[in-house]
């Protein structure tokens, strides 16, 4: 295993810039807003709140996929980010092919990582597109020869997407529980995105833990190939049980992807959600949250406090399970949300916060 561990120098130059101007609206922050952020810049000390990243094999993200760092300056200084304008501040949610036999839960599910990025997004609105179902999409499709798993075509996805997006859209994102390939040359992709045009796909099949399994029940039974267009393959398609760690794994991969329509690179400073990830026990690694100097950069694009941003985020993981949300499913049924598989991140929440609203420091 390998520590990538950067001196305090090195992080406090990528947080705060080497960039009199960048370093000027650093001093803006609040001084507990500083001595938050500034713990970053000791990872993995005594009591920090913050852990070095870690690489442990060669197949991990950082060594077999060499970037380039960005830090602060390179992100505000980079000509293909995105800042949301007050005609295009809505983050849009499409939702493709079968989720579930119990309607009335995925819809909340659904309604839940709707919610999720909403706090993570503070200031942004974020809103559900109606499903829609493959044969929708007019995608093509293919069983994979390793898995003999249904594989639905990224390229076609996005661009069914393009016509979907709405106009006060700053971005558009699909979601879907089936597999995912970019081109007939490729095993799988977990996601693909266009940041120039805001929009991205991902799915979560691979965030099942039965995924890899010989049983996976997803699997089509041994020789089917259905022909082009056949469309109906995809009715009552096996999709993973609602668990608080698959709710877990989705908030994690909805908001990087999201994060990367910010311009926001893959993280190699600290352990970061948006860290690159290229199996389940990396992703697994990361953290809900956002490195401080990750932090930054989103704070920048959306000018949120980050007090009320970490407070948005502890109000979704301790709001009362019993009340429906007034926003969720209209269905009588309701379920309540899986929210054990956060509490370690709910108690870094409160830390976060006890910091941010100490008057004595």
């Amino acid at each position: 295993m390998q520590v990538i561990q950067h001196s305090a120098e090195t992080l406090r130059t990528a947080l705060i810039s080497s960039r009199r101007d960048l370093a000027d609206r650093y001093k803006k922050y609040t001084k507990n807003e500083r001595r938050l952020m500034e713990e970053g810049l000791q990872p993995g000390g005594p009591g920090s709140l913050f852990r070095p990243i870690t690489v442990h094999a060669g197949m991990d993200w950082m060594a077999s996929h060499p970037e380039e760092p960005q830090d602060f300056q390179s992100f505000y200084s980079y000509p293909h980010r995105k800042t949301p304008t007050a005609s295009h501040n809505t983050i849009y949610i499409q939702t493709i092919g079968y989720f579930g036999a119990a309607g009335a839960q995925t819809d909340q599910y659904v309604d839940w990582l709707r919610e999720y990025c909403l706090a993570f997004f503070y200031g942004l609105s974020v809103k559900l597109l109606p499903p829609v179902t493959v044969a929708e999409t007019g995608c093509s499709f293919r069983v994979n020869s390793n898995s003999h798993n249904l594989q639905i075509l990224t390229g076609d996805l996005l661009r069914f997407l393009e016509k979907r997006k709405p106009e006060d859209a700053f971005c558009i994102v699909g979601i879907t529980m089936i597999d995912l390939y970019p081109k007939d040359s490729w095993n799988f992709v977990f996601g693909q995105a266009s940041l120039t045009m805001g929009m991205g796909v991902f799915s979560f099949a691979r965030y099942d833990d039965n995924f890899y399994s010989r049983s996976y029940a997803g699997r089509l039974k041994k020789g089917l190939q259905p022909k082009r267009g056949a469309y109906s393959v995809f009715e009552g398609y096996y999709t993973p049980p609602i668990t608080g760690t698959l709710l877990l794994r989705s908030c994690k991969v909805i908001t990087h992807e999201i994060g990367h329509m910010f311009g926001i690179q893959h993280c190699q400073w600290v352990n970061c959600v948006m860290q690159g990830s290229n199996h389940l026990e990396e992703s697994d690694r990361r953290p809900l949250f956002l490195c401080p100097i990750c932090l930054r950069k989103l704070q920048s694009s959306i000018g949120f406090r980050i007090a009320d941003r970490y407070k948005a985020l502890l109000h979704w993981m301790e709001e009362d399970q019993t009340e429906t949300s007034p926003t969720a499913s209209q269905s009588v049924l309701h379920f309540p949300k899986p929210i054990q598989a956060f509490d370690t991140s709910r108690l870094w929440l409160l830390r976060c916060l006890d910091i941010l609203e100490n008057d004595k420091l």
